[in-house]
């Protein structure tokens, strides 16, 4: 759809469609690519390794300068701001696909499964939030978020779809739970639909049909291997 054109307001002219479009000069979209190559690796590194991963490493693997880093971020702690708040977006990005849900149920499982499934896919989310709790205790950015699944939860039990003993904080620290798996390795990470699945089940009012638990099990064999950080082929040899 094409954008309405703005009508000229106090006697400025409506900018030109070729000022709106026009591509950034090459040096400021080289520096975009710079910050944006940085806050890629940051993410990859802060998982690997925590808050505390090697600044200089993250430069060097975004393929950087030291120098381009501390321009972007003058200290760690303004990375660690960066990454929240992108973190924030992606959050709030995800509001308008639960709000189009047929119905309060199916909206909070949107909410876990989207939610599970960030947390699984970025294992840095975690450490970013306990950092910024640390930075700023009185920040409640998501308050607005919060208050919305909390209505959902309201609704889903006046519809009888959610057992009436369960609060959005429950669901909060639940799928928390469910996203830890990305932080365990591959072998957990596969896990986390199936695993949500029963949670989702456990949430259901008493009478709620229990659809069929998607992907299999971890077999024994698979477990210990995942436990123990094993590959399929070291497992097979151990044998």
């Amino acid at each position: 759809m094409t954008p309405p054109t703005r009508k000229p307001q106090d006697g400025v002219p409506a900018p030109s469609l070729p000022e709106r479009t026009a591509p950034l000069p090459p040096r400021r979209r080289d520096a975009r690519l710079n910050r944006d190559r940085l806050v890629v690796t940051a993410r990859a590194q802060f998982a690997q390794y925590g808050i505390d991963a090697s600044l200089e490493e993250i430069a060097r693997q975004a393929e950087v300068g030291v120098a381009t880093l501390y321009r972007n971020f003058p200290t760690r702690d303004d990375l660690v701001r960066a990454l929240y708040d992108l973190a924030l977006a992606e959050l709030h990005a995800v509001r308008g696909e639960i709000e189009a849900a047929p119905n309060a149920w199916e909206a909070l499982v949107i909410y876990t499964e989207r939610v599970a499934e960030w947390l699984v896919a970025d294992p840095a989310l975690p450490p970013i939030l306990r950092r910024m709790a640390q930075l700023d205790p009185s920040a409640r950015p998501a308050a607005e978020f919060d208050g919305f699944i909390a209505s959902l939860v309201a609704r889903a039990k006046k519809d009888g779809t959610l057992r009436r003993d369960v609060d959005a904080v429950d669901l909060a620290v639940l799928v928390t739970m469910v996203g830890s798996l990305g932080g365990l390795g591959a072998g957990y990470a596969g896990q986390w639909r199936r695993q949500l699945s029963i949670v989702l089940d456990g949430l259901r009012a008493a009478d709620a049909p229990r659809p069929k638990l998607p992907g299999r099990p971890l077999n024994v064999k698979d477990y210990q291997a995942t436990v123990h950080g094993l590959t399929r082929r070291t497992a097979r040899a151990a044998r």
